[in-house]
Formats: C-alpha cells, sequence, structure tokens
C-alpha cells in the first residue's frame, strides 16, 4: 500500500560562496528571483504537490529562512496601518501554518546524503519528498505534482531527470534506463559523476526526489564517495537492492541558481512570465539588448 507524501525536505546549509559577496551575511537560499526568494519558490512547489510539513536542514547564519517562514508582526501591522492589503494577503498566503515547519542543523558539510539523514528524526517512518533548492524548476503542473502522479501509478521511489549533452553527465548522478512505466520508466542504475565512457545514458538527477524512509539506514552505512562527501546517489545504489525506483523526465526548465548565470537566467524566464511584469519586463530587455550592441 503507497502512503502518501506529506513531508518534503530542504537542504539549506551551503555557504554560496559562488555568490560572495551578496551571501556573506544572506543565505544564498533567500537571494530573490523577481520578488520571491529562491527557498520560498521550492516551498510553492511543494505545497502544489500536497505536501503539508516542511524540514529545512540548515547550518549556521541561516536564521533568517527561519524568520521568513514566521510572522513578522512589527511589518504587519505597519502595512495594516498604511492600508496595504493586498501586501497583507500576499504574506498570509505564504505563511505555513503553526507547526508546518521544522528546522534542524547539519553541522558539518559532508555532503547532500548526510544533509538528508539530518533529517531523519524529524521525517521519521514516512515517505518524504527531497527538493534542492538551488535547482530551480519552472513547470506547469510544478515538477514534484508531475512526480506524484507517477507515484500515484507506481509507488516507490522516484527521481526527477532531464538531458544533458553527453560530454556533461561527468558534472552529475546520472540514471540507466529500464522499461517504461506509464510516464515513467523504471531506473535499473545510477552512477555518480561518471566518466564519458562509464555513463549509462545522458538523463541526469535533477534535484528532485521521493524517497522511502529506508534511505536513511542506507545513508547511515555509507562512506564518503565522490568529493570526499557522503553521497545521496551511492545510498539510492544500495536501496536499489530491496525497493523500486522510478524515473521521469519531467516537463519544464532547470534554472541552476548555484551559478550566477543561472540565476540570472531564472529572473528573466520568471519576470517574463509574470502577467503584472512580462510586457514591461520584455522592452526593457530589447532597449539593453540593443544599448549593447545586440546579441
Amino acid at each position: 500500500m503507497k502512503r502518501p507524501i506529506k513531508k518534503a525536505v530542504f537542504p539549506v546549509a551551503g555557504l554560496g560562496t559562488r555568490f560572495l559577496p551578496a551571501t556573506k551575511a544572506v543565505p544564498k537560499e533567500m537571494l530573490p528571483v523577481v520578488d520571491r526568494p529562491v527557498i520560498q519558490l521550492a516551498v510553492d512547489e511543494a505545497r502544489e504537490a500536497g505536501c503539508e510539513h516542511f524540514v529545512f536542514v540548515t547550518g549556521r547564519n541561516k536564521g533568517v529562512i527561519e524568520d521568513h517562514f514566521d510572522k513578522q508582526f512589527e511589518l504587519e501591522e505597519t502595512l495594516k496601518r498604511r492600508g496595504k492589503q493586498a501586501e497583507l494577503v500576499l504574506l498570509e498566503q505564504d505563511l505555513p501554518s503553526a507547526g508546518q515547519t521544522s528546522f534542524t542543523r547539519q553541522q558539518e558539510p559532508l555532503g547532500l546524503g548526510h544533509a538528508v539523514w539530518c533529517a531523519r528524526e524529524l521525517v521519521g517512518n514516512e515517505p518524504f519528498a527531497l527538493l534542492l533548492p538551488d535547482m530551480l524548476i519552472h513547470a506547469k503542473p510544478g515538477c514534484l505534482k508531475q512526480m506524484m502522479e507517477v507515484y500515484d501509478d507506481t509507488g516507490g521511489n522516484i527521481i526527477a531527470v532531464e538531458e544533458v549533452p553527453r560530454d556533461h553527465v561527468s558534472r552529475y548522478g546520472v540514471v540507466k534506463v529500464g522499461p517504461a512505466f506509464g510516464r515513467g520508466f523504471r531506473i535499473d542504475g545510477m552512477v555518480e559523476k561518471p566518466k564519458l565512457e562509464d555513463a549509462p545514458s545522458n538523463l541526469i538527477i535533477s534535484g528532485r526526489y521521493i524517497l522511502q524512509p529506508q534511505i536513511f539506514d542506507r545513508i547511515a552505512a555509507q562512506h564518503p564517495g565522490a568529493g570526499g562527501e557522503i553521497q545521496l546517489t551511492d545510498a539510492m545504489i544500495q536501496l536499489m537492492a530491496q525497493d523500486r525506483f522510478f524515473g521521469l523526465k519531467f516537463e519544464g526548465k532547470t534554472y541552476d541558481c548555484g551559478d550566477r548565470v543561472g540565476f540570472l537566467a531564472a529572473n528573466v524566464a520568471y519576470g517574463l512570465a509574470r502577467e503584472d511584469l512580462g510586457p514591461a519586463f520584455r522592452e526593457a530587455l530589447k532597449a539593453i539588448i540593443a544599448d549593447s550592441g545586440g546579441l
């Protein structure tokens, strides 16, 4: 019997060194894409997919993330006095209900697998969603909602995948494609950052997962892998021996917001997609491109 996915885990302990000096005092997850922080967009995706409890694996100097998902009485009172009703409604819509957020610390930067393991006590013996906020996926419906539809048919573990040029596969976790299952397919193998000649496909793991709780035992048994870190992919490979994994080549576009160019591209894409901003923003971009000598 498939158990519903109600908890979502967000690893947000990274230092964001590629965005210094902007991230000296502001977590990279709080950098805005147009007017919504990256982490808020990831939570929006999880809420759309039906998740009700949001678990954040944080590090030092990340307290502002917790503040973002809390009430801000001074701000709200000021908005009330000034009659800013639309802004008040927006804040209320984004605010999780009391008890829907949990925070735990990853005290050392030991890798993604270790960050997930840090959430074990908060997740408990339940399947859960895992979203990497750096990998922002622009999609309608959201990527995780698409994955939930596959999960309803297959159960087990689901991984979002996308194609990359074959000469890029050594940067990512790569899956081996098995038989088709509805919109998805069975995953028959995975390898973390393979050499080009060893890659089983050009389909990479894209930062969205639905995982069964047995993954925590597999992570606990892992030795450091690629980069000297506890790799989630290595634990998933071990879990494949006892549980099924499926892949979904989702519909949508990924923007790597851990990369400066990817972050800028995300702002352009999300800005152009906004009904209230898109037309004026498009004209502004045309003017900037013309002034800079064209593309």
